[in-house]
């Protein structure tokens, strides 16, 4: 889930998960036959039994820990076929543009679809991106925790989630209780935000303002915010550069952070999480089948693989995040590290579908003109 990211590299970054994903030995073979060129056109299925499956770059090369390669190893191990990551510089806004002019989108499903990527493939498309899964016949949809699902016509399983919140330096600056505070002297030139007009993290952020100020107040809190001389960066990596490089103490992030430092051996002392008025944004991402594939069957094999316990177990690790089905969990070992706010805080995919663009782009007009 990081960005994702959704994007931070998602909206990317959707997820996270939305990234904080990082690079792993196997990353350069997994892409070869797909990503070398930035061009999806060109991806030849080298067998029936091939599945290509388009994500964001994160998720099989990131500057911490990616989930991708090891999906490929144990898929293929698990399955007899051959699994092709399929990775574009635009990310998803490369599937939704080729769906609209017609041509073939080089992949048979997207893994990291989040609410507002399937709210933007809607608005943008006559036809239809995604086809909707039976989920009766997915092997453990049934575990998918209620709060996670996001689509009504079930088109995306969700298989990650976390939630943003602030991660910040406790030896430099103390948890903000609200999000007024962050106006406040105290807080000024401290916060770090990847951009919402192109990263998951900074989008969803962007909502959680609107949530608690108000349709009518948030930009004027923005102002404020902007006045205290928050830093926005062009995306979540740069974001968290910065933050790791110590030009600020506190960053957008997500609440699964500690989980990443936990498993790196870092100083947690700079990882604390914030929720202030007890809240965090929830970050979702799932898989989603496109309508235009031929491989209905392998798709759902691949589905209830990204869904089985024990992969959303080792996925959540790697990939920074927490589980979507209610029969797998954390390893015990970082249980401790994935925070939850007392009071999550998302808008469903009926009011995203009429308001974020409106939302997001009166914000950028306000950033603009300052």
């Amino acid at each position: 889930m990081t960005d994702q990211r959704p994007t931070d590299a998602p909206t990317s970054d959707r997820r996270g998960r939305t990234s904080r994903r990082g690079v792993l030995g196997g990353t350069a073979a997994a892409l070869t036959a797909v990503a070398g060129s930035g061009c999806l056109g060109g991806a030849l299925r080298s067998s029936p039994d091939t599945l290509r499956v388009g994500t964001y770059k994160s998720f099989v090369d990131a500057p911490s820990t990616s989930a991708g390669a090891w999906v490929k190893k144990e898929f293929e191990r698990r399955h007899d076929a051959t699994l092709e990551w399929v990775v574009n510089e635009n990310e998803f806004t490369s599937f939704v543009q080729r769906r609209k002019e017609g041509v073939d989108l080089g992949a048979d499903a997207y893994v990291g679809v989040t609410p507002e990527d399937l709210v933007r493939a809607n608005g943008a498309l006559d036809d239809p991106l995604f086809g909707s899964f039976d989920t009766g016949s997915v092997r453990n949809a049934e575990n998918i925790a209620e709060e996670y699902h996001f689509d009504p016509e079930r088109r995306v399983l969700p298989t990650g989630a976390s939630y943003v919140c602030l991660v910040y330096d406790e030896r430099k600056v103390s948890a903000p209780p609200t999000l007024d505070a962050l106006t406040g002297e105290s807080y000024r030139d401290s916060l770090l935000l990847a951009n919402p007009r192109n990263t998951t993290t900074g989008l969803l952020f962007l909502l959680w303002t609107v949530k608690q100020k108000g349709r009518d107040s948030y930009l004027d809190y923005w102002k404020k915010l902007m006045d205290n001389d928050v830093r926005v960066l062009g995306s979540w990596s740069d974001a968290y550069a910065a933050y790791s490089n110590g030009e600020a103490p506190m960053v957008v992030s997500y609440s699964t952070d500690q989980v990443y430092a936990a498993n790196n051996d870092a100083d947690m002392r700079r990882h604390q999480i914030g929720f202030p008025n007890d809240q965090g944004y929830a970050y979702v991402d799932g898989v989603g089948k496109f309508a235009t594939t031929d491989r209905d069957g392998l798709v759902r094999t691949f589905a209830e693989f990204l869904l089985d316990p024990e992969v959303q177990r080792k996925t959540a690790v790697k990939n920074v995040g927490i589980p979507t089905v209610e029969n797998a969990s954390l390893p015990e070992e970082f249980r401790q590290y994935a925070h939850v706010p007392d009071e999550p805080v998302q808008f469903s995919y009926d009011v995203l579908a009429e308001h974020v663009d409106e939302w997001r782009d009166a914000w950028a007009r306000q950033v603009a003109s300052r």
